[in-house]
């Protein structure tokens, strides 16, 4: 089981909307149709576009209903992003008599943009392009321009970058699981698609049909990371699921095309609560080095350590341990998690006969310590699935907290495991106090060559760290 995150990858598909005579700013867009190149239209923002008894936040929204058909009539309408759909807003525009639409991000929505088949000719645009677009419509009386989509572009940069729908972190269930897991492509993908229902599946939009379709979502980055578990299924037909999971992890990177970490939507760069442990990359799975095999008794002790007490509803099903400090936590979230244990041989476990450490104990191919006071030590066990080797680790330390690990050596023969401790120390409790993030890496200086490219590559098994001195 993963939770993953989306990213985009080095392509887009560009709109380009030119104003003011020779601005450009750039966006995206899958629009039905195009303007034609050079004719200039007017332009109006929603803002100032507003039908009576509509507000402006309405109109500045392109909300159903909002427009005045006099004020929009044969211009090109900036809109900006939130409340309804993308699409949507080219259909309301489109109803109006628009020409075409601007759908501009607000601050809160940054840099992230889609491509959408839009009702008309559209451009997605960043926060950041939208300023110039907004200081000329604000310059002139009689702003005009116009929209121009092209072709796929390849090599963009930066990417992968998060998208701003993506989930973030830290888990609200257990803090002491790091969530999300990893991040795949997620936005602008091509996908094959029903030709039964329409490419936006917008009520309004009930007539196009397409074979494909170019979809966003962490529903597109699940079977990314989907397909390469199958892959690792197949060339490994004995590795367990947590041994698939932590190849994928501990191979991951967070670093962007360009040399620079992995950006959020924002332009910022991102954390571990965005990418988890960072983008999927499959063919380093496939030679993971070292990995952290999850067993049933890791899994007991994990929920047995979380203390979790019986619930007073009446009618949850299931004996629970009793006797065990309340967490506070919603034991209706929990439920699924609130059934008896068992072990290997089919035997009942009781939580009662630990002791069984701290969750961020859990053999997780990640760190995270929620609630850090004074030192903390947490424990791990990693197995070679390569060739004999000896690993060194490398720790970049989350800011305030001093990271300590033992032993920092690891000679390893075929099919070996063994176990190594990570202390951590607050030194400034301050600058943790808001979640810190480092790694730790396990890396060979002469890595085997497992997948047959040819290449001899060193590996780097790799591990977030994540930190919280404050608490509750």
């Amino acid at each position: 089981m993963f939770t993953v995150g989306a990213s985009t990858m080095d392509r887009d598909f560009p709109a380009y909307v030119t104003f003011g005579g020779s601005l450009t700013i750039e966006g995206q867009s899958l629009g039905a149709s195009t303007l034609p190149l050079g004719q200039a239209y007017p332009i109006v923002s929603g803002e100032n576009a507003n039908a009576a008894n509509q507000p402006a936040s309405n109109s500045s929204l392109c909300l159903a209903g909002s427009l005045d058909p006099a004020k929009v009539a044969g211009k090109i309408v900036v809109c900006v992003r939130g409340e309804n759909s993308r699409v949507e807003k080219g259909h309301v525009v489109k109803q109006a008599d628009g020409a075409g639409m601007v759908l501009c991000n607000d601050a809160t929505s940054g840099d992230s943009v889609v491509a959408d088949p839009h009702l008309v000719a559209a451009a997605h645009c960043s926060y950041s392009q939208c300023v110039r677009l907004f200081d000329y419509l604000r310059s002139t009386e009689n702003p005009s321009g116009y929209i121009n989509a092209t072709d796929a572009s390849f090599g963009v940069k930066p990417a992968p970058a998060m998208a701003d729908f993506s989930s973030r972190g830290p888990n609200p269930v257990a803090p002491q699981i790091l969530k999300p897991d990893i991040t795949a492509p997620g936005v602008g993908v091509i996908a094959a698609y029903s030709g039964a229902v329409s490419p936006t599946e917008l009520p309004f939009d009930d007539r196009r049909g397409v074979p494909y379709n170019i979809m966003s979502g962490t529903s597109i980055s699940c079977p990314h990371v989907a397909g390469v578990a199958g892959l690792l299924r197949t060339k490994y037909p004995s590795w367990s699921p947590a041994v698939i999971k932590s190849a994928i992890m501990t191979t991951a990177t967070t670093v962007a095309n360009d040399g620079n970490q992995i950006q959020d939507e924002t332009g910022a760069a991102a954390t571990p609560f965005s990418y988890g442990s960072g983008h999927v990359k499959p063919v380093a799975a496939l030679d993971p080095g070292l990995v952290y095999d999850t067993t049933l008794a890791d899994y007991t002790n994990f929920l047995c350590s979380l203390k979790l007490t019986h619930n007073p509803v009446q009618d949850l099903q299931g004996s629970l341990p009793v006797g065990l400090p309340n967490l506070h936590v919603n034991l209706s979230v929990l439920g699924g998690l609130l059934l008896p244990l068992f072990n290997a041989a089919g035997e009942r476990c009781a939580c009662s006969r630990g002791p069984y450490g701290r969750p961020e104990d859990m053999n997780y191919p990640s760190i995270a310590v929620s609630c850090l006071s004074g030192s903390a030590t947490v424990r791990r066990r990693v197995r070679n699935v390569g060739a004999p080797g000896e690993y060194r680790v490398a720790v970049v330390e989350p800011a305030g907290v001093r990271v300590t690990v033992a032993p920092d050596v690891l000679g390893f023969g075929v099919g070996e495991e063994k176990e190594f401790t990570v202390k951590l120390e607050v030194v400034d409790a301050e600058a943790a106090s808001n979640y810190a993030f480092g790694s730790l890496v396990w890396s060979d200086e002469n890595g085997s060559d497992a997948y047959g490219s040819g290449v001899s590559k060193a590996h780097r098994v790799r591990s977030p760290i994540v930190v919280r001195t404050k608490c509750g």
